[in-house]
């Protein structure tokens, strides 16, 4: 076996197994965050995190995000008040994608739903469809992002 082999399966068990905290970001600085209720265990949303949005998580104990779209690090609930408050987070296997149980203040996504995932995936006529499911508005949008 060349040391090459086991320096690389050494490094994978290290990060499977051991306690070095050692996220592994994409080609865009990134990693995967869902975000679940802490009571419920609903999924309420999933978003990116930078390095400093996920420093910023563990220091402050509240949700910080980085906007692909936006190009810029933002703090859930800036705007609209409906923060997130950390009770718990977690790595998966490889340090790619963090879990974090959340007590969610008012709704979790900017559309003013409480979860960003609203519609369900439905089979009809062979084809896919969308239709609401949980999707009453906690707050107008138009009133808190102006």
């Amino acid at each position: 076996m060349k040391a090459e082999s086991v320096t690389s399966h050494s490094h994978s068990h290290d990060i499977e197994e051991g306690l070095a905290f050692r996220p592994k970001f994409d080609a865009s600085g990134l990693v995967t965050c869902v975000a679940t209720d802490a009571a419920s265990g609903d999924v309420l949303m999933v978003a990116h995190m930078n390095e400093e949005a996920l420093r910023k998580t563990i220091e402050t104990g509240e949700g910080w995000y980085y906007s692909r779209s936006r190009k810029s690090l933002w703090k859930k609930g800036e705007s609209s008040g409906h923060v997130q408050r950390v009770l718990e987070m977690r790595m998966d296997c490889d340090q790619d994608a963090v879990w974090i149980r959340v007590e969610q203040t008012g709704a979790a996504c900017h559309t003013g739903r409480r979860s960003c995932f609203y519609r369900a995936v439905k089979n009809e006529d062979g084809g896919a469809k969308l239709t609401f499911v949980d999707a009453d508005k906690v707050f107008d949008p138009a009133k808190v992002y102006r």
